[in-house]
Parts: C-alpha cells; structure tokens; sequence
C-alpha cells in the first residue's frame, strides 16, 4: 500500500517525472515572489524547498543561471567512497534557478539535504 501525504492529494501526478517533496536546503532558502535561490535568513540554517518536478532529459544542457546542487542523505557530506569516486552520502546534483554565479552557492557551502540535522 502507497502512503500518502495531504500535499499528495492536492497535486496531480504529473504525465513524465516525479514530484519530490520533504528536502531541506542548508546555506539558502526559496523565493516565492521570484521563484529561485536567494540568501537565508539571519539565524535560519534549515529550510524547507518546495515541491520539486523532476522530468528525465537526453542531452540536457543545463541554462547557466541554474545552481548545480548537490543532494546529500545527511547534513555530514561525508560518506565513504564507493567505487564511483563519490561518498556513498551523495546522491544526486540538482539543478535549481538562481539570480547568483555558482561561485556564490558553494562558498556559502549550499546544498540540499534529504534529512534535519539532529
């Protein structure tokens, strides 16, 4: 049996991809008004990213103005290297809109997280 959150029953199943929900984004937080990245809030480490479509693409080239987020399991980023060459914590780069260079996100150590730091 599938479990089902409210948000689920609110938005239909989109016809290619996945809805992705319940990810915290560590270093920066979502602007509703102009839907992208901008800074935290004073004081905030966590904060909750919005329900996300991901949609599978051949040879997708993404736009420069998209932020290369990595997605770790747990706010440690560290994992023991699996024979890929990357900690077993990574999961995936998600790509995210962003009013600012990439410069700007990883020196403020920005990444989206799958789980609350305890």
């Amino acid at each position: 049996n599938a479990e089902y959150m409210g948000m689920d029953k609110e938005i239909d199943a989109p016809p290619d991809g996945v809805l992705v929900h319940g990810l915290y984004m560590d270093g920066f937080r979502w602007d509703d008004e102009d839907k992208c990245l901008c800074e935290s809030r004073y004081g905030q480490m966590l904060s909750r990213l919005p329900v996300m479509h991901m949609l599978p693409k051949m040879d997708y080239e993404p736009e420069p103005e998209l932020y290369v987020s990595p997605l770790y399991k747990t706010a440690a980023r560290a994992g023991v290297l699996s024979t890929t060459g990357l900690s077993t914590n990574f999961v995936r780069a998600v790509l995210l809109p962003s009013k600012q260079p990439q410069s700007f996100w990883i020196n403020q150590g920005s990444a989206l997280l799958c789980e609350k730091t305890k």
